[in-house]
């Protein structure tokens, strides 16, 4: 069914009011012939709405129900089971920056910097190296062109610190290798992803219960494998540190007061043996296990949200996702886009109106048609559009438009 809902901007406060309620309630099409100022909506769930549901998965660990089978519920024909996961994994901590620091507060320890990117190599010798509380800034000045700089830190249990504008973030394992890249710096940090990368991943509160860590533990270990194959030119990754592939905060997670051992023990569980580790399999490989905070009611597929097809996501009921008592800050949401971020996204001058041209099974939004005031229309996807007007999720309908 379409929603439209359209909007006559010269009217009188009080008609324009009585107008909005009548036009919502029927579901007619919504048009101003002045461009607003803001869009209003109101909608569910927080993220994409496809895989695991990070609240659901949570309400089913509190109901008794193991990792296993949570994860089985919300991927379809999947095994959960061993599989070799001995790999380091090069993640990109800071993406496009313009200067970068790092310093020790760890007593005796020191950060050696390498020319090239070496690794873990021991046939190449430091050019310089830095002592406790010193600080070791780049820029992209400083940076030799056309090369790469290798930090390792050594000590007794050392643990360094980058700091990348107000935001400080501490790594203990691997190293990290600076580079620039199309005139921006790249930072990564490599280390072994079946623990060490785990052990970073910041998706959930560590204070959860022990059946959802671990499954989020096993879907986060799913997912880096899948992505293992390409070294991504724009990070010089093969996974970036925030939602664009999951979040990973380093030291920073497992030494969180109280909670943070909560975390490293559940990722340790999932561990077989020294060389496989509990993995979400699909057709005998790692599956590319989505997840996300909640949903609308029902998660979505790939199809749905982004027209591709996999084998392994499916359309099932969430309904903690919409429990307020369970999902308090996003069971039931309002919020505003402005007009340039609005017309921004749909790359046109102005949006006069917007119209929900379908909705999937779930009851997230499909398409999502916008008009300017020249009378030219576009459409996007219900999730594209969620992530460039800055909705928290595709399960949303128009409420009003503000001039």
């Amino acid at each position: 069914m379409y929603e439209r809902a359209h909007l006559l901007m010269r009217m009188s406060k009080n008609f324009l009011a009585l107008l909005v309620a009548a036009l919502i309630s029927s579901g007619a099409p919504a048009y101003a012939t002045e461009v607003p100022s803001t869009f209003e909506f109101t909608g569910s769930g927080y993220g994409h709405g496809v895989g695991m549901s990070q609240i659901g998965a949570k309400a089913r660990a509190v109901s008794g129900e193991s990792a296993t089978a949570i994860l089985n519920y919300y991927y379809k024909d999947v095994l959960v089971a061993p599989y070799v996961d001995t790999h380091t994994i090069r993640v990109n901590i800071a993406h496009r920056v313009k200067s970068i620091a790092f310093m020790t507060h760890t007593p005796g320890a020191r950060i050696d910097v390498f020319e090239g990117d070496v690794g873990n190599s021991t046939e190449s010798l430091p050019i310089s190296s830095f002592a406790t509380k010193k600080k070791a800034t780049f820029t992209i000045a400083t940076l030799p062109k056309g090369k790469a700089l290798t930090l390792r830190w050594v000590g007794e249990n050392p643990i360094i610190t980058m700091g990348n504008g107000a935001v400080s973030t501490k790594y203990k394992y691997g190293y990290i290798t600076i580079k620039v890249v199309k005139g921006a710096i790249e930072v990564t940090n490599t280390l072994a992803l079946r623990d060490e990368y785990l052990w970073g991943i910041s998706e959930v509160s560590s204070s959860w219960p022990a059946a959802m860590l671990e499954a989020q533990a096993i879907a986060s270990r799913s997912y880096a494998l899948s992505k293992l194959s390409v070294i991504r030119s724009s990070c010089d990754c093969q996974v970036y540190s925030n939602i664009t592939d999951q979040n990973f905060v380093g030291y920073s997670k497992e030494s969180e007061p109280r909670f943070g051992h909560f975390w490293k023990d559940a990722v340790s569980r999932t561990i077989v043996d020294t060389s496989t580790s509990l993995v979400v399999l699909s057709n005998g490989k790692p599956a590319q296990t989505y997840f996300f905070s909640s949903s609308g009611g029902a998660t979505q597929t790939t199809r749905d949200a982004w027209g591709e097809e996999t084998t392994f996501t499916q359309s099932v009921p969430d309904t903690a996702s919409v429990d307020v008592t369970l999902n308090p800050r996003f069971a039931s949401w309002k919020a505003s886009s402005t007009q340039e971020l609005v017309a921004k996204a749909f790359l046109l001058p102005n949006v006069v109106s917007l119209e929900i041209l379908s909705r999937n099974k779930a009851g997230a939004v499909t398409y999502i048609a916008a008009t300017s005031s020249d009378g030219v229309t576009k459409k996007l996807r219900g999730d594209t559009f969620r992530s460039r007007a800055k909705l928290p999720s595709p399960w949303f309908s128009l409420i009003s438009v503000q001039n």
